[in-house]
């Protein structure tokens, strides 16, 4: 005879049984998507939201990414890591007004952070140190001196401010791979005679690749588009073959679009025009070389009928008088500038929501769970027209006070009369017709 199946119930798994499923409940938290880009329009949105002074935030976001990239030479880091960071410091301040912190210490923080997420450990004492070194470089100091532990609680606390802002998405384009390999299909190796002016082409390139990370083309814009606009723009300046972009130029056959690239372009150009200094490329050339060529992408995207800005939306915009602070402050005021006392503050945003935010990078997920949650939050009402019949009440007679009920108190003699106000205030109590002194009839 065959043994019979074992018709015991299932091993308990978390205390439930195999036939019995958990009750069904809403997820706790805020659920939150993040986006890897941006558009123009919606950066100037945030920007106003936060009172942004344009002539103030420029040179605070210049003086940023220039010290991060200062202390990643200095401590010998890969340029992803200063990428990585770039894109950290743009987006923490594009969310916090620059009155709340110290520019320095963010800077230093977004490096700080970067260097995790691009498995370049380095300690915050060590960012802090080199920073010090170089800013002052007669009092040279080693990471474990204790004048650093105030600031490496600064950093650690700006750390959580970060990767909120980041929505802990760590996705970061790297153009200058990209950028390596383009250069040599432009200028191939086998080629000897090429070879120089390639080498030539690349270190303008290259170091154009740094610039533009102090722009906010990055967070707008791919890496084939801000590699093509990297291309497009050396080539002019140093007057290149057109044959040698042929292959470039046609920009959906490399996964952009060219209203992106000519938009890339122009931020590439309004930076060496207004900032030349700030830029390893803007003092290279002549500023009528940079105008002509800034004058001529204008002409070319008039003639193509291209935006400034692609996917603006004229209905949309923000008014640019409100894109300013109303109350700009002093960039060497103590209270606006708290690096120069090594401290910080940070004042946290107060949101309507409770429980724990959550971040999620499917969109199609969270959709679901948001129609899963939705079913407990949101309260449903139906309305019904029900028709009652109420009786209508008959009206009471009425009836009259000189027949049928007595006189009121303090009315007897005056029928009909309202009521008087008794007062002992000038003595008599029945002097309602007795005349006054200096009144009488």
């Amino acid at each position: 005879m065959a043994p019979q199946p074992d018709q015991s119930p299932a091993p308990a798994v978390n205390g439930t049984t195999a036939e019995e499923h958990p009750p069904i409940g809403p997820p706790s938290g805020l659920s939150v998507i993040r986006t890897q880009y941006s558009s123009e329009q919606s950066l100037r949105q945030m920007l106003k939201n936060i009172g942004y002074d344009e002539a103030r935030e420029d040179t605070l976001r210049l003086k940023g990414v220039q010290l991060i990239d200062t202390v990643r030479q200095s401590l010998q880091l890969p340029v992803r890591t200063f990428d990585t960071a770039a894109i950290y410091y743009h987006k923490f301040r594009m969310r916090f007004p620059s009155h709340e912190y110290a520019y320095e210490d963010v800077a230093l923080a977004s490096l700080f952070v970067a260097c995790k997420a691009e498995d370049t450990i380095k300690k915050s004492k060590e960012i802090l140190c080199a920073a010090h070194n170089l800013r002052q470089p007669h009092d040279h100091k080693t990471p474990d001196d204790k004048v650093f532990e105030p600031q490496t609680r600064v950093i650690i606390g700006l750390e959580r401010y970060i990767l909120e802002t980041i929505g802990f998405d760590f996705r970061v384009q790297y153009p200058q791979k990209l950028l390596i390999k383009m250069v040599r299909k432009m200028f191939p190796r086998e080629d000897a005679s090429q070879q120089e002016e390639g080498k030539q082409f690349l270190r303008v390139a290259y170091d154009m690749a740094i610039d533009i990370y102090k722009t906010f083309a990055p967070i707008k814009q791919t890496s084939f588009t801000l590699v093509l606009a990297i291309l497009e723009l050396t080539s002019l300046l140093l007057d290149t073959d057109a044959e040698k972009m042929r292959a470039f130029k046609e920009a959906a056959s490399w996964h952009s679009e060219k209203a992106a690239v000519f938009e890339t372009l122009l931020d590439l150009l309004d930076l060496y025009t207004q900032f030349p200094k700030s830029t390893k490329i803007g003092l290279r050339f002549e500023l009528k070389k940079l105008m002509d060529v800034k004058i001529e992408i204008n002409n070319l995207m008039t003639r193509e009928k291209y935006q400034r800005y692609q996917g603006w939306c004229d209905r949309c915009a923000p008014d640019p008088h409100d894109t300013r602070s109303l109350t700009p402050s002093s960039i060497t005021s103590p209270a606006t500038n708290p690096s120069l006392s090594g401290t910080t503050s940070v004042k946290r945003k107060a949101t309507s929501t409770e429980g724990t935010m959550r971040f999620v990078f499917d969109a199609d997920e969270a959709r679901k769970e948001k129609a899963l949650v939705d079913r407990y939050f949101i309260d449903e009402y139906e309305e019904h027209e029900i028709e009652v019949e109420e009786p209508i009440k008959e009206p009471e007679p009425r009836h009259n006070s000189r027949n049928t009920h007595p006189p009121h108190r303090g009315m007897q003699g005056d029928h009909g009369w309202p009521g008087y106000h008794r007062s002992s205030r000038h003595g008599l109590h029945n002097d309602r017709h007795r005349s006054r002194r200096g009144h009488g009839y």
